[in-house]
């Protein structure tokens, strides 16, 4: 009798497993999101910008849409406008005139749906990496490959940092946040570690100034994550406002943030 009332316990068990659970996921209307970096690369002119807009998209979707038919402009302090373009209707607004000069304020304006969305953030300098350097004994284990960046932090300055890694393999870079509230003046490194990281692989390495507005953005929403990886303008567990105003609609605020940053590039080959 026992084993007959274990064998449809276990029955009813596996029979409940095969209902269909279906999930009620709260629907919001979409919201406009900016990804409006404007970056000026050592050796480069600067010229040649990319704004992304797209839409919020609830959380199942694979797809996200973008935010087509938007007039997108950025002013400088001389009023000089400088205008991007989605000329592929895809959400990639493009301009390639743009003049990028240092401390100079700049005033992002789009128009999208009768809204009117403004950005303002100033070019910040960046901090050059001094040297890189290896070491293969790292991690819990002692066989992780670990890299460090070390750059100087100028002296008398508030400074703000924002690193990605990236490796020929992953679709994402690793970002990472720093300041020198207790570092100023010193030399100090961003640090980079990946358990799929082999010998022969290119790592990509990005340094952007930054200011303290974006360091603390950025900050919020790394601290949202698990771990460095992955976007910053998907989907965030919780609200994290950016410095883009809906002047039209406040309630309407969009996702994002507009940045304006020096930025230095190195491509390291993992040893």
């Amino acid at each position: 009798m026992k084993n007959l009332t274990y064998l449809l316990i276990i029955f009813f068990v596996f029979s409940s497993c095969q209902d269909v659970i279906e999930l009620q996921v709260p629907n919001a209307k979409p919201r406009l999101v900016i990804d409006a970096s404007l970056n000026w690369f050592n050796n480069t002119s600067g010229n040649n910008q990319t704004i992304k807009l797209f839409l919020s998209a609830p959380f199942f979707n694979d797809q996200i849409p973008p935010a087509i038919g938007a007039n997108v402009f950025v002013t400088d302090q001389n009023n000089s406008v400088y205008n991007f373009i989605d000329s592929n209707n895809n959400g990639l607004y493009e301009c390639f005139n743009f003049s990028p000069v240092l401390n100079e304020k700049y005033e992002l304006t789009i128009i999208f749906n009768g809204e009117t969305y403004v950005g303002k953030e100033t070019m910040t300098s960046v901090t050059p990496i001094d040297y890189i350097e290896q070491n293969n004994d790292g991690g819990f284990t002692g066989e992780e490959i670990e890299i460090k960046a070390f750059y100087t932090d100028p002296v008398a300055e508030e400074n703000y940092y924002f690193f990605e890694f990236q490796e020929e393999f992953e679709t994402n870079p690793f970002l990472e946040v720093y300041n020198d509230v207790f570092t100023n003046g010193n030399q100090i490194f961003a640090f980079y570690s990946n358990e799929d990281t082999k010998p022969g692989n290119e790592l990509s390495i990005n340094n952007y100034g930054i200011s303290k507005q974006f360091y603390e953005f950025m900050y919020l929403l790394l601290q949202q994550t698990s771990d460095g990886g992955g976007g910053p303008f998907e989907v965030q567990p919780a609200t994290v406002r950016g410095n883009c105003v809906n002047q039209t609609n406040p309630e309407n605020f969009p996702f994002g943030y507009f940045r304006v940053s020096q930025a230095s590039n190195i491509v390291y080959t993992i040893e």
